[in-house]
């Protein structure tokens, strides 16, 4: 057994940030329902900030870092307007969100893996399968994403 994993079970009430933390991923932590977003992202977002930032991740991702699936506040969320201090103001909403994506791609909450592996279980069990509306079909930008689906058919 891993030195994290022991410390891991030693102190059951990590957050996920802090499990990451742990496991040395602090640099890529992704929240769980981000694998949605960042597939339909197109450069539309919150602000030219939230853009930038977020194409900037996007393209960081492509080389397939190690990333900590999280149910929390992540690097996306550094530059949205429903980040404040470090927590979402939308946060039981899009904690859903993020509970039912880990629900259907078998994870959870702190797991690590390769950008690529999660990026599939997210197609594979969410999108192919036609599951997304039931997990964020509430949110704001849901027209986006459908209209994005449509052109990429």
């Amino acid at each position: 057994m891993y030195a994290a994993e022991v410390a891991l079970r030693r102190f059951p009430g990590f957050t996920d940030e802090r499990k990451c933390m742990v496991k040395g991923m602090e640099n890529y932590r992704i929240r769980a329902h981000h694998g949605m977003c960042l597939a339909f992202f197109k450069g539309r977002g919150y602000s030219k900030e939230f853009v930038e930032h977020m194409d900037m991740i996007k393209r960081a991702l492509e080389k397939n870092p190690k990333v900590c699936i999280v149910a929390e506040t992540d690097k996306i969320c550094g530059y949205c307007p429903n980040n404040s201090s470090g927590i979402c103001t939308n946060g039981d909403k899009v904690a859903g969100y993020d509970w039912k994506t880990l629900e259907l791609c078998g994870l959870e909450a702190g797991t690590e893996m390769g950008w690529k592996e999660f990026e599939g279980l997210v197609k594979e069990n969410i999108l192919d399968a036609g599951k997304r509306k039931s997990v964020c079909g509430d949110c704001q930008w849901d027209s986006l994403c459908y209209r994005n689906i449509l052109e990429d058919a």
